[in-house]
């Protein structure tokens, strides 16, 4: 048989209490939804590299260019003007230490100083047309799912007549045919405030329809069935109860209707009804590059790529994030 095994000590030193003598009590803290969301963001290192991208781009947008100087400064004196291209520079692109992303032709303005000035109106657009179009969507989408029945109808019919609008041609039509100056507003101003209306107000359906199918499926829900038998009336539970519990999808799509509101933005200035040249924009240079994108083609390059990187960046941003906030997610 097995000798029994002799233990020191007495009765008080065998109790759990004893054993934790010394160690530092500290009370057991759960996790709110915000940070198991931003664990979960952390951990997604494309999504993180995405979100990185997005800060140093607004950066650039708004203290660039007070770091580069005038985007509308000629160099004259740079430019052959035989073969409308820069005299020096790799493959006679300008480019130098002076001026890394090289010259445009045939002004031979600095493209670096081009670049990032223009990035703070496409930026500024596309932030508050989305801003727009999500509190038009939010607002109608969260009443059509809420209330239903002939009000949801009415809202549906017209979400659809704003999707199978002509977008583009309508914006080409009203930006051509409106006035040059209207409530103190000229030229690039009015242009910035008119793009945010066109872009923002003709955009909210998109949201609106994502909006209104998950206020269906929260109108359902307990809480909000216990609202209703506390007395609780329609504005009170759309802005206590369901609203709050939106705010995931809201933010969501906000970040993935940027990038796409650039592209729109890039498209008009491309088309001659954006922002009035000479301001600079990634739209408008890359026009301009469309008749000597052959013999500079760094001046066609550059513009292009900045668009890619914005749009690259915030959509990686977006499926991050939305992979943080949804819980059935798999990462």
């Amino acid at each position: 048989m097995t000798a029994p095994i002799e233990v020191s000590g007495g009765e008080a030193e065998a109790q759990p209490e004893a054993v934790l003598v010394g160690v530092e009590r500290k009370a057991i803290e759960g996790r709110s939804l915000g940070q198991i969301a931003w664990l979960r963001f952390k951990r997604d290192k494309v999504a993180m590299a995405g979100a990185i991208v997005v800060l140093l781009l607004v950066l650039m947008a708004f203290v660039g260019p007070f770091l580069v100087g005038s985007p509308d400064q000629p160099h004259n004196d740079l430019i052959d003007p035989v073969l409308s291209r820069p005299k020096t520079g790799i493959l006679h692109s300008g480019i130098s230490a002076a001026h890394p992303f090289g010259l445009d032709v045939p002004a031979g303005r600095d493209l670096l100083s081009r670049i990032v000035n223009g990035a703070k109106y496409s930026l500024l657009i596309a932030f508050f047309s989305s801003m727009l179009a999500v509190v038009i969507g939010v607002f109608f989408g969260v009443i059509a799912g809420y209330f239903g029945g002939w009000v949801d109808t009415l809202i549906a019919r017209m979400m659809d007549i704003f999707l199978a609008f002509p977008l583009l041609l309508f914006a080409i039509a009203l930006v051509g045919v409106f006035p040059d100056k209207v409530f103190g507003l000229e030229r690039n101003g009015l242009r910035v405030v008119l793009l945010i209306f066109i872009i923002g107000f003709f955009g909210w359906p998109y949201i609106g329809r994502i909006i209104r199918g998950q206020t269906i499926s929260l109108r359902e829900r307990e809480f909000v069935d216990a609202a209703r038998s506390m007395g609780a009336r329609a504005p009170y539970i759309l802005l206590r109860e369901l609203l709050p519990n939106l705010w995931a999808p809201i933010l969501v799509y906000a970040t993935l209707l940027i990038p796409t509101n650039i592209l729109f933005e890039a498209a008009l200035s491309f088309l001659g009804v954006g922002i009035i040249p000479p301001t600079p924009t990634w739209g408008g240079m890359l026009s301009d590059a469309t008749d000597i994108y052959q013999i500079v083609p760094h001046f066609m390059f550059f513009p292009g790529m900045a668009i890619f990187i914005t749009v690259l960046a915030f959509n990686l941003f977006g499926d991050g994030l939305r992979d943080a906030l949804d819980p059935r997610a798999s990462r």
